[in-house]
C-alpha cells in the first residue's frame, strides 16, 4: 500500500525560534506554530476559534534564515512532513513519543514593513533572496498582502 506524508501549515509562532547546531555544524532550528481552527458552533451559531499547537523542526541551511527574519507571534507558512519519535523514559515510565512536524520549505506570510517581513520574495528551500525589503517584493511583483483565503 501507498502512503503520502505531507503537512501544509499557516500559523503564528508561539516562541522565539531555537537555533543550534550539531556537532558536525549542522543548523537545527525548533519553534512551536499555533494553528486555528475556526468554525460555527452548531448550538449556538457563534463562530468560534481552536487552537492547535505543533513543534515544527527546520534541519540545514533554511534553519538560519528562519530564526533570523522569525520571531515570537510572527506568521509563517510552513510545508514539511510528520515525524514520529519514540525513546524509553529515563525514569522508568515507559515508552515515550512525540508527533512533530520536520519543515521542508517556509514562506514569509502577511503585512510587514521593513526588511524580511511579509511578502518578501522566496529563492528556493525558504531563504529570502536580497533581503527581502519591501521594494525587492514590490519589483518582483510580490504583494505585500496576505492574499490567502483562510
Amino acid at each position: 500500500m501507498s502512503s503520502y506524508n505531507k503537512v501544509i501549515l499557516m500559523g503564528n509562532l508561539t516562541r522565539d525560534p531555537q537555533l543550534t547546531y550539531t556537532s558536525s555544524n549542522m543548523p537545527i532550528c525548533k519553534f512551536g506554530l499555533a494553528v486555528n481552527r475556526r468554525f460555527k458552533d452548531a448550538q449556538s451559531g457563534e463562530w468560534k476559534e481552536e487552537p492547535t499547537f505543533v513543534d515544527i523542526t527546520i534541519f540545514g541551511s533554511r534553519a538560519e534564515p528562519f530564526a533570523r527574519y522569525h520571531t515570537k507571534g510572527k506568521p509563517a507558512f510552513i510545508e514539511g512532513t510528520l515525524r514520529l519519535d519514540t525513546w524509553e523514559d529515563k525514569n522508568g515510565g515507559g515508552k515515550r513519543s512525540k508527533l512533530y512536524v520536520v519543515a521542508d520549505t517556509w514562506e514569509f506570510v502577511g503585512a510587514g514593513g521593513g526588511r524580511g517581513e511579509g511578502g518578501a520574495p522566496m529563492g528556493e528551500r525558504g531563504a529570502p533572496m536580497g533581503g527581502g525589503s519591501q521594494q525587492e517584493a514590490a519589483d518582483a511583483g510580490y504583494s505585500s498582502q496576505d492574499d490567502t483565503p483562510f
